[in-house]
């Protein structure tokens, strides 16, 4: 059996990291409002007995992240609050500040990072091996047609499959063919939440503009220097008015020289012949010549 040493014995215990957390309490005086707040103890513990003299039970753990940026030094809950306050969040009293988690969660990575981002941008996880694979395939077969024709319009097909990634790797797409308006059109409106989170709250695409039907914005206001994504339904782009016009509401759409458009939910509904009405003009020999490649 092993007999610990008077060096193991006499060791220094491990340095405590502290942590950063952030909890709410559900009810009219605390709505809107975390409580942002460090240690180097167990959070759940640290709460329970914060809360506990108090005999407040209605409170929910919203953030548990260690405070630590990516070169090893630590920050502070007090660096977090500041921080917040410069974007405009009010420090309420006693460690209650009135901001949303992601909010909290973007002050966090800019600490971390040592970076500046707009709005909710936070999320930092890179490409996974397929995502990239993905991203790299057809980026090199627009290239090669370009190449070879300046003017053509290349198609690609992703046959994603479940939990592929398919916004967050379009938007990688886009950003590596340099693409500063992207139209996103789908049969399917409800997957809208998935293309406007994916954009808004990842660093990597910090400064886009989003815009939809139910977004709202003024498309004919937006920053032309920055990127734009616009996602649309079929049925909200589609339909002429009784002259066989375009619909006043979506003439800026047809004036707009999109560097990429994106068919969603491709299975969904007759692309071919909706499609037809919405880009009118292309020809149809060009639709036969382009290769049909799957991913």
């Amino acid at each position: 059996m092993h007999k610990p040493t008077i060096d193991e014995i006499l060791a220094p215990k491990p340095e405590a990291r502290p942590r950063i957390y952030a909890y709410s309490i559900a009810d009219d005086a605390h709505a809107g409002l975390l409580k942002i707040g460090q240690t180097t103890r167990d959070v759940k513990r640290r709460v329970a007995e914060q809360l506990r003299t108090a005999a407040i039970k209605n409170y929910r753990i919203e953030l548990d992240e260690p405070a630590e940026r990516d070169d090893g030094t630590v920050f502070t809950d007090h660096e977090v609050r500041a921080a917040l306050a410069r974007k405009g969040f009010s420090d309420s009293e006693l460690e209650w500040v009135r901001c949303t988690l992601s909010d909290v969660k973007t002050v966090l990575t800019e600490l971390r990072t040592g970076k500046k981002f707009s709005g909710n941008h936070h999320l930092t996880f890179p490409m996974r091996r397929e995502q990239a694979e993905a991203v790299d395939m057809t980026h090199g077969y627009f290239m090669s047609r370009w190449a070879e024709d300046m003017h053509a319009v290349p198609r690609f097909l992703w046959n994603a499959k479940m939990r592929f990634g398919k916004t967050f790797t379009t938007y990688q797409l886009a950003k590596k063919l340099g693409a500063k308006r992207v139209l996103v059109v789908t049969f399917k409106p409800a997957v809208e939440d998935a293309w406007q989170t994916d954009l808004e709250s990842h660093v990597d695409f910090d400064g886009w503009q989003y815009l939809s039907k139910n977004s709202g914005g003024d498309p004919t206001q937006i920053d032309r220097s920055k990127p734009v994504v616009y996602f649309g339904s079929f049925q909200d782009l589609l339909g002429r008015d009784a002259a066989g016009n375009i619909k006043a509401k979506n003439e800026w759409l047809h004036q707009v020289n999109w560097d990429l458009v994106v068919f969603d939910e491709y299975h969904f509904g007759a692309w071919r012949e909706t499609a037809k009405e919405l880009f009118e003009g292309e020809e149809e020999a060009v639709a036969k010549k382009e290769a049909k490649l799957e991913y």
